[in-house]
């Protein structure tokens, strides 16, 4: 029914945090650092793939999201961003042709 995939999808989210919290109770604790100029980074890529989606479209939106938050990153590879580009349209024109939503690809 219409229910089953959201609750796979949470199912799945939810078998991620318990092996993540198992895991994380066997292992030494590790400082965490923040890092401002990556936070910024990565908000101002996905405030750039809302604005890119909203008034012009989703495809572009991805393109500047992946392009612009792997900055953030230690390496920067455009083959790396090409690729995660092409699978992250790939998987939106299967959401849109398989499931049926309404996502303003074009």
């Amino acid at each position: 029914g219409p229910g089953l995939f959201p609750f796979m999808v949470s199912a799945f989210l939810f078998l991620i945090g318990l092996t993540v919290a198992v895991r994380a109770r066997f292992l030494a604790p590790v400082p965490l650092s923040y890092n401002v100029k990556n936070i910024t980074i990565i908000l101002l890529s996905l405030v750039g793939f809302a604005v890119i989606s909203a008034y012009l479209n989703m495809i572009l939106g991805i393109i500047f999201l992946v392009f612009c938050s792997t900055a953030a990153g230690t390496s920067y590879s455009v083959m790396r961003n090409v690729k995660i580009s092409a699978g992250l349209l790939a998987i939106a024109f299967a959401f849109k042709s398989f499931l049926g939503l309404s996502l303003p690809l074009y």
